[in-house]
């Protein structure tokens, strides 16, 4: 068993998003990924990127989208995003919002220029 504890899992920062690193392969997961994100009031996402494998993202606190034309999500609302569905994530209200995700291990996002990557806090 590994415990991650909230005071030391690692933080990652985007403009208007922090990123928490929960289960990844480096902290003890094998199969599964999982993070905490906090997206400041008003964000609206860049560009549309895709992801290869099936991600869930589950909101906390807060209003968002988390696709481009996507239903307005709040607190308890669950939304699974199907491997190559456009996400842009963007924050409807007037205060952060907070999320947990998750998606399998080893996934890797593609960016609207065509760039492959692994994020930091899913490795």
């Amino acid at each position: 068993m590994r415990i991650i504890r909230a005071a030391e899992a690692p933080r990652f920062q985007l403009p208007g998003v922090e990123f928490t690193g929960l289960a990844s392969p480096s902290r003890g997961s094998a199969g599964l990924c999982t993070w905490r994100l906090a997206v400041d009031a008003g964000l609206r996402g860049d560009e549309p990127h895709t992801i290869d494998r099936d991600e869930v993202f589950m909101v906390l606190a807060g209003s968002v989208q988390v696709t481009p034309d996507g239903d307005k999500l709040g607190p308890g609302d669950a939304v699974v995003v199907l491997a190559g569905e456009p996400i842009q994530l963007s924050n409807l209200g007037e205060t952060t919002a907070e999320l947990y995700v998750a998606i399998t291990a080893g996934f890797t996002g593609i960016l609207a220029d065509g760039t492959h990557l692994q994020p930091p806090w899913a490795q």
